[in-house]
C-alpha cells in the first residue's frame, strides 16, 4: 500500500479508536497496522476514499462464518448438522451484525459519505457491513481467529441460548414448514416481490405464504429472505390465535 493509499488518521481519530479496541478486545493491544485496518474497515465506500470497507467486508464474511463454526462445534457438539446449519444462520446474519455494531457503538466512528449519512432505511445494512469489515480487519491484523473468538463469543453465548431456548423466533420458515407436513397440507407457497428499489428499505420485499386454502398470510423486509421469515411468523401468529 503505498502513502498516498494510507487513510488519514489524525490523533483525535487514533485515540477514539485505541479506545474503541480496548472495549471490544481488551487484552490484545493495536498495532499501527491494526489501526489502520481497522480505521479502513469504517470508512465506508460512501465517502469517496480510494481505501474503504468493501475488501475488508469480503474477508470478514469468510472469517465470521469459519469462526462461527468453530464456537458451534466445541459450545454445541450435541446438535444434529441441520440444527447446527440453522444456529449459524442465525449467528452470521446482517440482522445479528447490524445489533453487533449497535452494541458496540460502532456508528460514531464511521466515517460516512453524505447521502449514507442520511438515510436511515439503510441504517441497519451499513452497521452490518461495517461490522463485518471489523471483523476481516482485526482478522488481518492479528492473522488469527483467537481474537474474534475472544470478542465475539460472549455475544454468541447470548444468541446461542435464544435461538435453541424458541427456534420458531428466529426461523419460522421451517418452524410452518414443520406444521404444515405434520398436518399432511404440503410445503408453504412463497410468492415474493420487490416492491422498491431503495436499498435498506424495511418494505422493499413483500412476501405471500398460504398453505392450500388453510392459510394466509404477507411479511416485509429488506431482502427477500427477511420478508418470507416475516410473512411465516406472521402465519405461525395467525395458527397460535386460532388455537
Amino acid at each position: 500500500m503505498s502513502d498516498q493509499d494510507v487513510l488519514p488518521m489524525d490523533n483525535s481519530r487514533r485515540e477514539a479508536l485505541v479506545a474503541f479496541l480496548k472495549r471490544i478486545s481488551p487484552e490484545e493491544p493495536p498495532s499501527v497496522e491494526m489501526l489502520t485496518l481497522v480505521n479502513q474497515a469504517l470508512t465506508h465506500i460512501s465517502s469517496g476514499h480510494q481505501q474503504h470497507h468493501e475488501r475488508l467486508e469480503f474477508l470478514g464474511d469468510a472469517v465470521l462464518r469459519l469462526a462461527a463454526t468453530q464456537y458451534i462445534d466445541r459450545s454445541h457438539p450435541n446438535l444434529v448438522v441441520g440444527e447446527c446449519s440453522s444456529l449459524r444462520a442465525q449467528l452470521v446474519s446482517d440482522r445479528w451484525l447490524a445489533a453487533l455494531g449497535e452494541r458496540i457503538q460502532l456508528e460514531p466512528l464511521l466515517i460516512l459519505g453524505n447521502q449514507a449519512r442520511s438515510d436511515d432505511a439503510a441504517r441497519a445494512t451499513l452497521l452490518a457491513d461495517t461490522t463485518e469489515a471489523l471483523i476481516g480487519a482485526l482478522f488481518e491484523a492479528t492473522g488469527s481467529l483467537a481474537t474474534i473468538h475472544q470478542w465475539l463469543t460472549p455475544h454468541w453465548q447470548n444468541t446461542a441460548q435464544a435461538v435453541l431456548e424458541a427456534p420458531r423466533h428466529f426461523n419460522s420458515k421451517t418452524a410452518l414448514q414443520e406444521w404444515s407436513q405434520g398436518q399432511a397440507l404440503g410445503l408453504p407457497n412463497y410468492c415474493t416481490n420487490e416492491r422498491s428499489q431503495r436499498h435498506g428499505d424495511p418494505r422493499r420485499f413483500s412476501s405471500h405464504v398460504s398453505i392450500g386454502e388453510q392459510l394466509t398470510a404477507e411479511g416485509w423486509g429488506r431482502s427477500r429472505k427477511e420478508a418470507e421469515q416475516d410473512a411465516a411468523n406472521a402465519a405461525l401468529d395467525q395458527l397460535e390465535s386460532d388455537d
